[in-house]
């Protein structure tokens, strides 16, 4: 603004004076006029005060007999005018006459008439439209200032109504901090809507682990009770000689107890939802096949997808691994002689579709494939070995498991998982 109005100063002192100068021509085209038709007899002219009470000007004439100048005050501005010697327009300064102005802009013309020299010079007090120019110039420079205050109110009220929804979500912020709600349930603008989403998200994410750990806790403890007990009454008993019958019971009670925490630590180090963090599931895939394929040198592993190496999955990575791997060594230890692996990315869903070759599974015994508390899945070989963790890890991404029979005989085995 302040440079705009430098500019408003420096363009309206230039209008200005190319409007002043084209008035005076104007009037010189009309002096000269007047005495062409004169004959260059400059007595018929009207004199006195007619162009300074009309036009607001003041001119000179002169001609080789006589020189008319008014008004008369101005003859010590004009007369020097008169014996130069170029035409055109000049603009004096700082004069100090008395009774002349100190600023003035003229213009003068020189021709002839009957080959009489006549020389003309209208010229206007620049003072007055100065005067007008800087109230004009102050009036825009007040006005702008207006303009910015009013912008400046109008630029912080939108700004203090745009962030409302901020206040709001940061006073939600200090409740749930201060315990007073357990979700956050503002009315946020688009742009803030995925940060709730995901606050809640963590939220949700953290009550589900302490959830997990104390149903697992309690599962641990429930499991490992009565074999402990069982080991303990058996030490206890001084009348029972330990022999081989009673040690390899003792034995098969502390297999129990290492084979449930063995799988409760495997559960303890499912990761779930968790935000920057990615997986890789080609390069994943691939590693996991390699290794299977030294494991089961006599069975083919195969790999299907679509996906680049570069590509990611908003997986933890050992989430991805348990996944890959359950599936995978359950479908190598039944398959036959095949083993397929495919990574697909279908309207926004990603999923895993391991197929084997093996006997596969009873169609009414493939719901109960991988559900929650049929421990005995994880205790022995065969499909159920870990699948009871591969669906809890995809249901803790919003995930679904699912069994059928493969094109080929076998089991066919999908994890669907949103983005």
């Amino acid at each position: 603004m302040v440079l705009a109005w430098l500019v408003h100063g420096l363009l309206l002192e230039r209008m200005a004076r190319e409007f002043v100068e084209s008035r005076l021509k104007d009037e010189v085209a009309f002096l000269e006029h007047q005495i062409r038709q004169s004959q260059g007899d400059i007595d018929t002219l009207q004199t006195g005060d007619y162009f300074q009470d009309v036009f607001h000007h003041a001119f000179a004439i002169r001609s080789p007999d006589q020189t008319l100048i008014s008004p008369t005050a101005w003859a010590p501005l004009l007369s020097p005018l008169l014996r130069a010697e170029r035409d055109g327009s000049v603009r004096l300064t700082d004069s100090t006459v008395a009774g002349a102005p100190s600023d003035i802009l003229a213009f003068r013309r020189s021709f002839t008439v009957e080959s009489t020299p006549i020389v003309v010079i209208v010229s206007e007090d620049l003072g007055a439209l100065k005067s007008s120019q800087a109230e004009l110039h102050a009036w825009t420079a007040i006005v702008s200032i207006l303009l910015i205050l009013l912008l400046v109110a109008v630029i912080w009220l939108g700004i203090n109504l745009s962030l409302r929804p901020v206040v709001t979500l940061k006073a939600a912020l200090k409740r749930l901090q201060e315990g007073g709600i357990s979700r956050i349930n503002v009315q946020a603008p688009d742009e803030f809507r995925p940060l709730v989403l995901q606050l809640n998200q963590l939220l949700d994410s953290l009550d589900q682990r302490l959830e997990r750990s104390r149903d697992n806790l309690a599962n641990l403890s429930h499991s490992i009770k009565t074999p402990i007990a069982a080991v303990r009454q058996t030490l206890e008993d001084a009348s029972r000689p330990l022999d081989s019958e009673l040690r390899q019971e003792l034995v098969t009670r502390l297999g129990d107890i290492d084979r449930q925490l063995e799988a409760e630590m495997r559960r303890s180090r499912f990761a779930g939802p968790q935000i920057g963090k990615s997986a890789y599931p080609v390069n994943q895939a691939r590693d996991l096949l390699w290794m299977l394929g030294r494991l089961h040198p006599e069975k083919t592993f195969e790999l299907s997808s679509d996906l680049n190496e570069e590509r990611r999955w908003p997986l933890e990575e050992h989430d991805l691994n348990e996944i890959l791997g359950n599936l995978l060594d359950n479908a190598g230890k039944w398959s036959k002689s095949t083993v397929e692996l495919s990574l697909l990315e279908e309207n926004e869903h990603m999923k895993i579709l391991v197929n084997d070759d093996g006997p596969g599974v009873s169609p009414e015994s493939l719901d109960s494939l991988g559900t929650r508390g049929l421990r005995l899945d994880e205790q022995i070989p065969g499909h159920g070995l870990g699948l009871a963790i591969v669906r809890e890890i995809t249901e803790r991404y919003g995930g679904i498991l699912s069994f059928d029979t493969a094109a080929c005989g076998g089991l066919s085995a999908t994890v669907d998982i949103p983005y």
